[in-house]
């Protein structure tokens, strides 16, 4: 089975667990990188802290998809995302097929 297989759609209480729990780790993350010493590699940790907010503004838009009824819904071509890439990725807003033609 590949991840643009159909599966049911997500139940919102599942895809808030999901997103929930990426959330958390994520800020842990970022507090592990503000706890971590200064040195020769700030670049990298700059670049980092970049990602990881960038993750946290794409699950609090995945909050507002389960709340407004879209979210599971690809913004590429309009079609269900299958389970198994939300399980994955719970904040994606692509199904693989159009995410590899964006990239």
């Amino acid at each position: 089975m590949t991840l643009d297989a159909t599966r049911a759609e997500p139940h919102p209480h599942d895809a808030r667990q999901r997103l929930e729990h990426a959330r958390t780790a994520r800020l842990a993350q970022l507090r592990a990188l503000d706890e971590a010493e200064p040195n020769a590699d700030d670049h990298l940790l700059t670049a980092q802290r970049t990602a990881m907010e960038q993750v946290l503004q794409e699950i609090d838009l995945a909050f507002a998809r389960i709340d407004d009824g879209t979210y599971g819904t690809c913004a590429g071509c309009a079609r269900p995302i299958p389970g198994e890439r939300l399980e994955i990725l719970p904040y994606t807003r692509h199904c693989v097929t159009c995410r590899r033609l964006a990239a």
